[in-house]
């Protein structure tokens, strides 16, 4: 499962659909072009919480996914905690796989506390 979110980021990053890191994310956010973003689940406290009230004030869609380095890594990028996806093809694409596999059902931003941990634990 990961490797085909992975996967879908680096064709995203390649085709040129994809902000990363925090003021490129945040400019993608509040200038209405970013679909999606994409948190690495060891993004710090801050940085979480930043992008959750983001997300949801412009009302954009927010996972948690991956690490710093994987995220990264699938973009041709150093560590990255924070990607935006700019193109609705492969937002809806992210979306469907991050939302289908039953390992990932905390990963939705709604289902987080606002300091991204699992409010249910």
């Amino acid at each position: 499962m990961q490797d085909r979110v992975l996967s879908m980021l680096g064709l995203a990053a390649h085709a040129g659909a994809v902000d990363s890191g925090g003021f490129a994310v945040e400019k993608a956010v509040k200038s209405m072009k970013a679909e999606l973003v994409i948190l690495s689940a060891d993004a710090q406290k801050n940085t979480v919480k930043q992008f959750t009230n983001m997300c949801e004030f412009y009302k954009v869609p927010l996972r948690y996914y991956g690490t710093k380095d994987s995220l990264g890594h699938a973009i041709g990028r150093g560590e990255r905690s924070s990607v935006a996806v700019k193109n609705k093809g492969f937002a809806g694409s992210l979306l469907k796989l991050l939302d289908s596999d039953p390992a990932n059902g905390g990963n939705r931003a709604d289902e987080r506390g606002r300091n991204g941990e699992d409010e249910n634990q």
